[in-house]
């Protein structure tokens, strides 16, 4: 049954259908071939329960909030202020997209949203300064991934969703991760560009005064934050009103930096439309193959063949590891968050991880999806923003921040207290 399921969803995704779609033949599939009982009867049910949570209101907003910044003018301003401070780092202007990146994911939510802002800012810089145009590029689509692990986080409140986890929790222990990360990234550039000098391009100087000028143009996005973030955990607004807000100041900026049009705001709600829609067909169809794979029987015997294989706490994240890196490789990162959260998290708590700590490296591995062939979206998305070159230059580029991730995982596995301090302390 295990294997029908595995060459049925892989031979879906080879025909090139739609991730929303091979997840919903999938349910069918295995519904006509091992239910006794018609299941589809069901689906009605099972769209409506699917979609009804209300924490789900909130992915439509901060697609709406990411929009708006997206179009306000903010990442030009935050990214030059970026430059001012960072460029004289070996590596240049991709400590800049770095750093870029991790504020912008503090406002967005997204890691396409934000691979595509800074990238679109980026890239034209790469030839102009002669960067090493893999790496730059690499920088892009992995600094792009600290959207969904930075606070706040799209894919951290799907998470919280399947498992019932505290989501200002969540949040608190993605911070230090996010930051460590961002880290992480920094330190490989600085390395590659002192051992390959030529890769760090013309360096760029700033005064002081114009560094200290630039600060202002760093305090929207980090007002953003504090609203969003610091409106849940002083209490006055649940994550989706939270999102809300974080929309109203987005206007606000817009309007203050006389972006705000009518032209602008149609083309702000149509994708947030198209977005939102995209997101939550492929929740209903991964819930209802889900339900299907639970009727049939398919995720008792699947929970009980990995709990039957006696492998030890460390084994078991491994094992985890691994099958996340292999399954990133064909699977977009929502549908495979949805589809095996529901089967692995049991066994890992069961286990003894602790739930949040879990969260983050379940964010982790997912940002690894993101930026790993031959369906990471990140290298897509900055593939996209380019006028010539291949994938493959993206690809390449990306490599290196893969390990970096998997470092991160084997710190917090040493030290859950590098996720759990905040939430401890604070939450």
């Amino acid at each position: 049954m295990l294997a029908t399921s595995l060459i049925l969803l892989i031979v879906l995704l080879a025909a090139a259908l739609p991730v929303a779609g091979a997840l919903g033949t999938l349910g069918l599939l295995l519904d006509k071939i091992y239910s006794q009982m018609p299941l589809t009867l069901a689906m009605g049910e099972v769209a409506w329960s699917s979609s009804k949570d209300f924490l789900l209101v909130s992915i439509p907003m901060f697609i709406l909030l990411g929009e708006i910044l997206l179009r306000a003018g903010v990442a030009e301003r935050m990214y030059d202020a970026m430059v001012k401070w960072l460029s004289w780092i070996p590596g240049g202007l991709m400590h800049s997209n770095i750093g870029a990146c991790a504020i912008f994911a503090a406002t967005s939510g997204s890691s396409v949203a934000t691979a595509a802002t800074v990238g679109t800012v980026a890239l034209p810089l790469v030839k102009k300064h002669g960067y090493n145009e893999r790496l730059f590029l690499g920088t892009l689509a992995a600094g792009g991934t600290l959207g969904i692990l930075i606070p706040p986080s799209i894919n951290l409140i799907i998470y919280a969703v399947l498992t019932d986890t505290s989501i200002p929790k969540l949040y608190l222990a993605g911070i230090i991760p996010g930051v460590g990360l961002a880290v992480l990234f920094m330190v490989i550039v600085a390395v590659c560009c002192l051992v390959k000098p030529a890769w760090g391009g013309e360096k760029l100087s700033a005064s002081w005064g114009e560094r200290l000028r630039s600060l202002t143009d760093l305090i929207p996005p980090l007002g953003i934050f504090l609203v969003v973030v610091g409106s849940i955990y002083a209490g006055l607004a649940t994550p989706t009103e939270a999102a809300s807000l974080g929309v109203v100041a987005a206007l606000g900026l817009a309007a203050f930096y006389r972006r705000l049009s009518f032209a602008m705001m149609k083309e702000v709600l149509e994708n947030t439309m198209r977005t939102t829609a995209m997101v939550m067909l492929i929740i209903i169809a991964a819930y209802f193959l889900n339900f299907v794979i639970s009727a049939i029987g398919l995720t008792t015997l699947l929970t009980n063949y990995i709990a039957g294989l006696g492998l030890s706490k460390l084994e078991m994240l491994a094992a985890i590891v691994v099958f996340y890196l292999i399954l990133g490789c064909f699977m977009e990162t929502l549908s495979m968050m949805i589809t095996t959260i529901p089967i692995v998290a049991p066994v890992m708590f069961g286990l003894g991880f602790d739930p949040v700590w879990f969260g983050i490296v379940i964010i982790i591995m997912i940002e690894m999806a993101l930026i790993t062939p031959p369906v990471g979206l990140n290298l897509f998305v900055v593939q996209s923003l380019r006028t010539s070159g291949t994938l493959n230059d993206v690809i390449a580029g990306s490599i290196p921040f893969v390990l970096a991730m998997i470092a991160l995982i084997a710190l917090l596995a040493a030290f859950p207290a590098i996720a759990l301090w905040l939430p401890a302390t604070f939450g």
